[in-house]
């Protein structure tokens, strides 16, 4: 299986990563708080498309950014949190 393509969509104060699929969307929700801060508020995979690993890629593009534009993530969102404890050499990424 190919990587899926997430998308980020920027609008004003809140954000997503998406995964646009023939079954429907993933996304991961972001409120942005600051050009340094911003909350991971919501992880969303339809019934169809769990077990396919698009959570994870939708929260590996969200680290990645970070790293890229010197953001930190306050994991609101129970799956980035849980996925936050599992990955201590996340822990720079994070605000918590």
């Amino acid at each position: 299986m190919s990587e899926p393509e997430v998308v980020r969509e920027d609008t004003g104060s809140k954000a997503r990563y998406v995964i646009l699929t023939p079954e429907g969307e993933a996304e991961l929700t972001l409120s942005i708080l600051s050009e340094s801060l911003v909350i991971a508020d919501h992880t969303a995979v339809p019934k169809a498309l769990e077990g396919k690993g698009y959570a994870r890629a939708l929260l590996e593009r969200l680290l990645a950014d970070a790293r890229a534009e010197g953001f930190r993530i306050v994991p609101l969102c129970p799956y980035v949190n849980a996925q936050r404890a599992k990955h201590p050499e996340w822990a720079e990424l994070f605000s918590v």
